[in-house]
């Protein structure tokens, strides 16, 4: 399974706090889009399920595009909403929103803006994929395209981490991606905020 961060923004640009508002790519986002796509594709997936949102959607495409597979496209894969913080800029939120910020860092429940907890994230977007992944043959490769938090959140789901640990994953660069396999006591985290292909592990933690 490849869990894929859309390509750059003007608003990732700007530090704006995107969420759910629906922004497209740049053209070097774009740009980013192609490059990545040429790597995955050698992966030979089976599948590719995205986000509907802009910004998500062209950067499957790409995919698509080299791949020649259909992309479904499911709205529960977008970024958390959240509320009045979407559109600020990450200054314009510690000096609006000082206090929700830090308590939402120190990892507690944290409506940010008034929008979605990060486990409520999680309750929408790990079973899709999960449901996709069902669907593949033996040996099979899907491709999420979704957004740095949404990706995040469903890795710690999908790890079965306790929702405080999550932020310990880091976040995705722009068009990078995580890779999780399944191991004897569930899925594993084989590849974080990566931009090359995986390379097999070769030594006693196999």
């Amino acid at each position: 399974m490849v869990l894929w961060r859309h390509g750059q923004t003007s608003w990732n640009l700007e530090r704006r706090f995107q969420g759910s508002t629906d922004i497209e790519l740049t053209e070097a986002g774009v740009a980013q889009a192609r490059r990545a796509a040429r790597l995955l594709a050698s992966l030979k997936p089976d599948a590719i399920v995205a986000s509907d949102l802009m910004r998500a959607a062209a950067t499957a495409a790409e995919l698509a595009a080299v791949t020649g597979l259909a992309v479904t496209h499911d709205e529960a894969l977008r970024e958390t909403y959240a509320g009045e913080w979407q559109g600020l800029t990450h200054d314009e939120i510690l000096d609006k929103y000082g206090d929700q910020y830090a308590a939402w860092k120190r990892g507690e429940a944290v409506r940010r803006g008034g929008g979605e907890l990060e486990t409520e994230v999680a309750d929408r977007a790990a079973p899709v994929v999960l449901a996709h992944a069902d669907r593949l043959p033996p040996g099979g490769t899907l491709v999420v395209v979704s957004h740095g938090g949404t990706i995040r959140t469903t890795i710690g789901r999908l790890l079965g981490l306790d929702s405080y640990y999550w932020e310990g994953l880091g976040g995705l660069s722009n068009c990078c991606w995580s890779v999780l396999g399944e191991g004897a006591r569930g899925w594993r985290l084989m590849e974080h905020n990566a931009g090359t292909l995986p390379e097999p592990v070769l030594g006693d933690d196999d």
